[in-house]
């Protein structure tokens, strides 16, 4: 990779896409190419191979997907098979067709099976039944996975995968109806404290187990793995550490500043009791996470406040 490089970033709106970017450009790397979902539907077979036709990118971060909670995967299981299944297979045909040099995919950790042995290596792929609640989703990035392997095997390309676990940080959604754990908590519990709430529902019983990666770690990965990585399989991006959600509800209380109850809710889904990453291999090649949980809980609370801030604003203006 030299500084020149096109580089075309799948999802810079997103997240993860978004801390890509900054982290590129932070390095120097300043001819990159985005597009919004508006400007190119990436389920358009025929718009995506147009698009690479005629930017002919060199390297590509596929971070486009679509993503939610165990409530948006329960509820629109065709809708997260049917676009992830057809956003990667569109680019990443594309970018074989199109000669890209290097590809990038991006997953996540729930492609394992739901008891496989803790901490989850990248041997356990396809050794047993997905949690059920996130099933269509992950079968779309074991797809995307299985795609980059068999371009690598019958063609040579360099594409690679990557499978983060879960992410939070700056651009991350607080929408209640479609988000993760870690921002629906931090909204509530923001909510509560404004509105002087006595008491917060967390979902499920409070004592599955998960990791959390800050998401400008993860863009820190990525260049590391873009610079230095040509393996195929996934390679797993996380920090090695877990906790439990009820520990997890009750440092973001303690960082939002909120002094009322949680209420743990049982009778809603817990999903897949630990997913804590074996990192063992990413870190044998170099790269290890930098941003401490606290940290990157405050960094993102920082962050949301500011941008409902500014939402307030705009909405006045």
């Amino acid at each position: 990779m030299d500084r020149g490089s096109k580089i075309y970033v799948a999802g810079h709106r997103g997240m993860v896409g978004s801390a890509v970017v900054r982290r590129l450009q932070a390095e120097g790397y300043t001819n990159l190419v985005t597009r919004g979902s508006r400007e190119l539907d990436l389920r358009n077979q025929a718009a995506v191979n147009d698009f690479f036709a005629g930017e002919r990118p060199d390297i590509v971060v596929l971070a486009a997907a679509r993503v939610g909670g165990i409530l948006a995967n329960s509820t629109y299981p065709a809708q997260f098979l049917y676009d992830n299944l057809t956003i990667a297979a569109n680019v990443i045909h594309a970018a074989h067709e199109n000669g890209v040099s290097k590809l990038l995919n991006l997953g996540s950790s729930c492609i394992y099976p739901r008891m496989a042995p803790q901490p989850l290596q990248e041997t356990a792929l396809l050794t047993g039944p997905l949690e059920e609640t996130n099933r269509a989703y992950a079968v779309a990035k074991i797809a995307a996975i299985e795609l980059c392997d068999h371009y690598r095997t019958q063609y040579g390309d360099d594409f690679i995968s990557a499978m983060p676990t879960n992410l939070y940080g700056p651009g991350d959604n607080f929408d209640l109806q479609g988000s993760h754990v870690l921002p629906a908590l931090m909204r509530k519990m923001v909510d509560a404290r404004e509105l002087g709430a006595p008491q917060v529902e967390v979902w499920g019983s409070g004592r599955p187990m998960r990791e959390f990666l800050y998401a400008d770690d993860l863009a820190d990965a990525c260049l590391f793995l873009l610079q230095h990585v040509s393996v195929p399989g996934p390679i797993n991006v996380g920090t090695g550490e877990d906790l439990s959600i009820r520990e997890l509800a009750e440092l973001i209380r303690e960082v939002v500043g909120y002094e009322g109850e949680l209420v743990f809710d049982p009778s809603k889904p817990d999903g897949t009791p630990r997913k804590l990453l074996d990192v063992s291999r990413l870190a044998a090649l170099g790269w290890t996470a930098r941003t401490g949980l606290r940290e990157g809980i405050e960094k993102t609370l920082a962050w949301y406040i500011q941008a409902r801030r500014e939402a307030s604003a705009e909405l006045r203006s």
